[in-house]
């Protein structure tokens, strides 16, 4: 058995750092071409022009979630493909405050980047899909899409949902062959999590975890890669959570 991703085409959003890098050049390395959104310009330009050089097996986008115009110019490009075969709604953002300090600003931006974004994608895309009468889906929610921690409310509400939306659309889809699956990942050393804890957090964090770690990117590009492959063909509507068994201390 291996993974064979020769010919396919699968979009990964918020894939120029963290755990959308690492499943975008891993899908790279086994074949496909990586459709990848990313929020900065500039370094899309520049990414395009490196990748235009080698083997133009990864297309850059430009997309801002915050903003419905970016969104929509976004979704009329994606229209254009005659195949999509797999998509991961990776991208995301995070703001950690008291429900009674939440802002609505908050709630309107992590709805529209974490939940809404993901729908729009999957409203575009699984039509593709259904008339190729194949796809493979996975949504990255988050081990707070499972559990909750104080000042995650927001968040949460947003990752509980996008499950949510996996299991609905795993029903409506699954007769046209098309799989759609959530990931939840646990701690994972990205620039997000570094962000949000101190390194004193982290280590504390790593004792609590039983595997006594916190997750690589890689860990969880495994589990992403496996769902969009060719040895999936029976698995959907699930939530696979990949915390190195932090939700079940």
């Amino acid at each position: 058995m291996q993974f064979d991703f020769r010919n396919k085409i699968i979009l990964i959003t918020g894939g120029t750092r963290g755990i959308g890098k690492q499943v975008a050049d891993d899908l790279y390395s086994l074949g496909a071409t990586v459709l990848i959104t990313g929020t900065n310009p500039k370094e899309v330009k520049t990414l395009n022009e490196a990748a235009e050089k080698g083997s133009k097996k990864k297309i850059y986008f430009a997309v801002d979630f915050l903003k419905p115009e970016s969104v929509n110019q976004f979704l009329k490009e994606v229209k254009k493909y005659n195949r999509i075969d797999g998509l991961v709604n990776n991208a995301g953002i995070n703001r950690l405050n008291p429900i009674q300090n939440a802002q609505v600003s908050d709630w309107d931006d992590m709805l529209n980047v974490n939940l809404t974004s993901p729908f729009l994608l999957l409203n575009a895309i699984s039509p593709i899909m259904i008339q190729n009468g194949y796809g493979r889906i996975v949504n990255i929610s988050s081990i707070f899409g499972v559990i909750s921690k104080e000042k995650r409310s927001v968040y949460s509400a947003t990752k509980f949902g996008i499950h949510g939306l996996t299991v609905g659309c795993s029903n409506d889809l699954a007769r046209y062959n098309v799989l759609v699956n959530t990931v939840s990942p646990g701690f994972v050393l990205t620039d997000l999590t570094k962000k949000n804890l101190t390194k004193t957090e982290m280590a504390t964090l790593s004792e609590i975890i039983p595997i006594k770690r916190m997750a690589e990117t890689k860990d969880i590009s495994n589990v992403v890669v496996f769902l969009l492959s060719n040895l999936n063909h029976y698995l959907t509507g699930q939530n696979i959570v990949v915390d190195g068994g932090y939700t079940n201390v």
